[in-house]
């Protein structure tokens, strides 16, 4: 009769793990994030940007968007492309860092620039921010007006980093 209760415990036991299966976990698992960079044609190389990025895995931070009309120190970048843009950049940098991550770690981004004639300088920049050559997929766009008078750009993105 032992036998026989023992016997059944054990069938009912393996029924419940089976049934349960994937709920068990010795430990949490998490994803790491896996970035591939579709290697562009020799245009998108030109341009300091990749036309796909692909994702696996990971936690993806999705950042609003960065404008740049002054430093640290209150002075004012009114007129000054290159400074907006480097100091959305480096936002965008410090907002990563506060959630472990950096620039390095943005797959997309969005950018917005009231005149088409500075895209050429939002390239050299692209390249010193990404020296590695490890390029965010990106799109620019010219738009008229922006949400603050003096705003020449506007940088929106997204990241992926491991858990």
């Amino acid at each position: 009769m032992n036998r026989l209760l023992i016997g059944l415990a054990a069938i009912a036991g393996t029924g419940l793990l089976l049934l349960r299966g994937t709920e068990l976990r010795s430990a949490p698992q998490r994803p790491s994030a896996s970035v591939q960079y579709l290697e562009g044609d020799a245009y998108q190389k030109s341009r300091a940007y990749s036309p796909a990025v692909t994702t696996t895995g990971g936690r993806i931070i999705w950042l609003a968007g960065q404008t740049g009309l002054q430093d640290a120190n209150g002075k004012s970048f009114a007129g000054d492309f290159d400074g907006q843009a480097r100091t959305a950049l480096q936002l965008i940098d410090r907002t990563l860092k506060r959630e472990g991550a950096s620039l390095q770690n943005l797959v997309s981004m969005t950018v917005f620039i009231n005149d088409p004639r500075n895209g050429d300088r939002l390239v050299n920049l692209r390249r010193e921010f990404f020296p590695a050559g490890k390029f965010p997929a990106s799109t620019l766009i010219t738009v008229s007006n922006f949400a603050q008078p003096g705003m020449m750009i506007e940088i929106q993105g997204v990241a992926v980093v491991n858990q």
